[in-house]
């Protein structure tokens, strides 16, 4: 295969707009809609679907919704309509979204670091077998999707949900969607500062708050007080990472700019430390800033790191303190580097005594069956409660030391495990083409193949450091490619004159809690590129090689940065 290698630059180089041109910031520019997504959701907000959903859809059927409710408003409360079975990733492009359309949704459950109980677990479980086909994914947003929704079951679905205290408001759309929060808030012996108050007095002063839910487009928010630097923070629009000032004790460092998809950008940090009675301000602040500043012209212009990028984060900071907070934030020392693994794997004591649990399902596959199972098991032996982390696994919390043999054993007979091998462990992908309308190839059945096809080939090495793979179905990064060691972005090529489904490679990507001393975008390998049917070859020769050539105790991100193009191929 011909290389021909670039870097991904971590910050884009910000383009002046031109000095005619509007960019629809509401506080520069007004409020006139310059496009027709702007025009629908000035016309009617995305919350207000709810009762048409409720009072109507469900008894007039699928056929009764009409367009801008179906591929817009839904969004709002967390349906999508899900890719029609049978269209090849070669027709992605092709088609327009109502040819792409199944009559069935997937439904997103936001989290928002909230803990699920036993029977939180098994009311999840029966939506997903009375009316998804016994079918569920963890996300890398710590959300649940369901599969094969129809509306008529949408009503009793939100009952289920909120009778324990989970929702699908803004799973979607432009808005705040579902918080990441350490999913071992409250219970870790080393946390900085618990974020549970925090995140709970945002989502319940402003999530479903018509005032927020026009936003330019999707606004992610990160919390965490744990050193492991568990939530992905450099690549969200704003996050909060606990640290401890000299003078003012716990508190959050401020993060904002960050994301991923075909531009990739790495958040910024403000240098400004936020005590914990602030926490809620700033992020409201933050978040009216998106929404009376954002780029809403647009729409791949329509994200907070656009904004940044062109002011810069001391302007940033400014413009916070000065017209939607009041007052300044005091100066703050940056996280200190990760502590260990952000994806909670393994068996670990709390602060209690007693211990919390990670286990690792493949790439975030689950279903029905297995969450009641899980809910079973939680309450056999004991557990308390289960939150679900950002890197599509889950933890157990609160298990009496007497039962964690106990726990272990029975994760392994639900085939969830605490003791996975190094690519089940860090392992990712994303929904791909089985159900997404965006994907062009099927991502997590290819990447559960190549994880059991390499525990056979590699079962001779031992991985002492991380290697992460990223599998995403298209070029929106869902499963974050551009931050994992191997990213294989999904796309069709060509070989011996036929289109097959195959990846182009990203390698050396990072986050500061996988690995890494800080966050870097990988290496965009352009013109290496593998099918899937080749992709158990191309990891087992990269990790072949790098064990190799690498030096001491380097990282696979380090040694792919430095390696020659002939090494990379």
């Amino acid at each position: 295969m011909t290389i021909t290698e670039t870097q991904t630059p971590t910050r884009p180089a910000a383009r002046p707009s031109r000095p005619d041109r509007s960019n629809g910031q509401w506080k520069v520019d007004g409020e006139a809609p310059l496009n027709g997504n702007e025009e629908w959701k000035q016309e009617e907000g995305g919350l207000s679907v709810r009762q048409r959903i409720e009072q109507v859809y469900s008894k007039t059927g699928f056929d009764s919704i009409p367009p801008h409710d179906l591929s817009g408003r839904f969004r709002w409360w967390g349906l999508y309509t899900q890719r029609r079975p049978g269209i090849d990733g070669g027709r992605t492009a092709l088609l327009d979204d109502t040819q792409l359309s199944d009559k069935y949704f997937m439904m997103r459950v936001r989290t928002d670091g909230n803990a699920v109980d036993a029977h939180g677990l098994r009311v999840l479980g029966s939506i997903a077998t009375d009316f998804g086909r016994d079918t569920a994914d963890i996300t890398d947003r710590q959300n649940i999707q369901f599969h094969w929704i129809g509306i008529e079951d949408v009503p009793e679905i939100w009952r289920r949900l909120e009778s324990i205290g989970l929702q699908t408001t803004e799973a979607c759309g432009d808005v705040p969607r579902g918080f990441l929060g350490s999913p071992v808030a409250g219970v870790a012996a080393d946390e900085i500062i618990d974020p549970t108050p925090v995140i709970r007095a945002i989502t319940e002063r402003y999530i479903g708050d018509p005032e927020l839910a026009n936003l330019p487009r999707k606004f992610k928010t990160a919390i965490t007080g744990h050193p492991s630097l568990d939530v992905v923070h450099e690549i969200n629009d704003i996050s909060l990472v606990g640290v401890v000032h000299p003078e003012l004790g716990a508190g959050y460092d401020l993060w904002v700019g960050g994301g991923l998809s075909v531009s990739p950008r790495l958040a910024e940090r403000l240098g400004a430390f936020v005590t914990e009675d602030q926490a809620a301000d700033v992020w409201y602040g933050v978040t009216c800033m998106f929404r009376d500043y954002g780029y809403r012209r647009l729409r791949n212009k329509a994200r907070l790191k656009f904004l940044i990028a062109d002011w810069g984060p001391v302007k940033f900071r400014e413009v916070l303190e000065r017209e939607y907070l009041g007052y300044h934030l005091a100066d703050g020392p940056p996280p200190a580097p990760a502590t260990g693994p952000g994806d909670h794997v393994g068996v670990h004591r709390q602060k209690d005594g007693r211990h919390y649990v990670g286990a690792s399902p493949v790439v975030g596959r689950i279903s029905g069956t297995l969450l009641t199972g899980l809910g079973d098991l939680i309450e056999r032996v004991g557990a308390g409660r289960v939150r679900f982390t950002a890197h599509q696994k889950l933890v157990v919390l609160d298990v009496p030391t007497a039962s964690v043999d106990a726990l272990v054993e029975g994760l392994e007979e639900l085939g969830l495990t605490a003791r996975p091998s190094p690519f089940r462990r860090t392992a990712m992908a994303c929904t791909g083409i089985e159900f997404c309308k965006l994907a062009i190839v099927d991502t997590k059945a290819t990447a559960a193949a190549a994880i059991t096809e390499l525990e056979t080939r590699l079962a001779d090495v031992v991985l002492d450091r991380p290697i992460q793979l990223n599998v995403n179905g298209c070029p929106n990064s869902c499963s974050r490619i551009q931050t994992a060691d191997i990213g294989l972005k999904g796309q069709l090529i060509t070989v011996d004159g036929e289109q097959q489904p195959g990846f182009q490679v990203h390698l050396g990507g990072g986050l500061a809690s996988v690995d890494r001393d800080e966050a870097g975008l990988g290496r965009t390998v352009r013109g290496l590129k593998v099918t899937a049917d080749e992709l158990p070859d191309y990891v087992e020769r990269m990790v072949r090689t790098y064990l190799d050539a690498r030096e001491a105790d380097e990282s696979f991100s380090a040694w792919a940065a430095r390696a020659e193009e002939d090494a990379l191929r």
